[in-house]
């Protein structure tokens, strides 16, 4: 009789969890949804911009910037505002080329994605949306708890060689669609980067809801120091404020628009 009713109990459980679990098509679903979380189609974004990097014994460095994004035609301008040595540098990405501006020579050096953005630990890419879904199939999804999150994590594999990381880890939340962290890796499977959005804010345009993340923290899970015996990595903190939706020009995503800002 006790063997019975264990034996039900484990049937009920386990029917459960096939009721509860996340099925392959809602994974799908989910990540198609953390990708367009991403993306802000129809109207330009506007934000400014706060970068802090923190290498360990050698204290915090800012840099502040000014971020137009048009993700309906993949274009973006990034103006640094300080320090002031910095001011008036700025990245334009268009028709599919990122270029670095440098007042101090006046000159435009062809960039890429992948390249740090002021030798921090961001990429240029962290400022643009991220294509999950387009790029990556699902090599595994489960259900885990993170902090106070219910998330899907999902194993990701590219499958195409235009990406930065071949593979990655994301923990999404089930309710919202929010990616909340990010673990970036190499080809063999090493870890490099380690991303986490832990709070975003909720804009409303049109009663279209957008949500635009608060924070970003990049750590470099390859550069680090010891300190008094334990290792420290290498940070970057980006954090966004006065996030504005609304129609520019298309001057703004030029060179000329970055060459006769950085003039001012």
């Amino acid at each position: 009789m006790k063997i019975s009713k264990i034996s039900a109990f484990l049937v009920f459980a386990l029917s459960a969890f096939e009721i509860f679990a996340v099925s392959n098509e809602e994974a799908k679903e989910l990540l198609q949804r953390a990708e367009d979380n991403t993306a802000f189609y129809g109207m330009d974004f506007t934000a400014n911009c706060s970068v802090v990097q923190e290498k360990p014994g050698e204290g915090k460095s800012q840099t502040l910037a000014l971020m137009h994004r048009r993700d309906s035609g993949a274009k973006w301008t990034i103006l640094i505002t300080g320090p002031q040595k910095d001011k008036g540098k700025g990245y334009l990405q268009t028709d599919g080329t990122v270029w670095f501006y440098d007042p101090a020579d006046g000159r435009f050096t062809f960039t890429s994605a992948r390249d740090k953005f002021q030798n921090t630990n961001a990429n240029t890419s962290d400022f643009a949306p991220q294509f999950y879904a387009k790029n990556y199939e699902i090599v595994s999804h489960s259900e885990a708890k993170l902090s106070a999150f219910e998330c899907v994590v999902f194993e990701l594999k590219a499958t195409t060689k235009d990406v930065e990381y071949p593979k990655m880890k994301l923990w999404v939340t089930k309710n919202d669609g929010l990616m909340r962290k990010r673990e970036d890796y190499s080809l063999s499977g090493k870890r490099l980067r380690t991303l986490a959005i832990p709070s975003y804010q909720n804009v409303k345009i049109d009663t279209k809801e957008r949500f635009v993340p608060i924070t970003m923290v990049i750590q470099d899970d390859l550069r680090g120091k010891k300190i008094n015996g334990k290792m420290m990595k290498e940070q970057t903190k980006i954090s966004l404020s006065s996030p504005e939706f609304s129609n520019l020009s298309d001057s703004v995503y030029t060179k000329p628009y970055l060459e006769q800002m950085s003039a001012r």
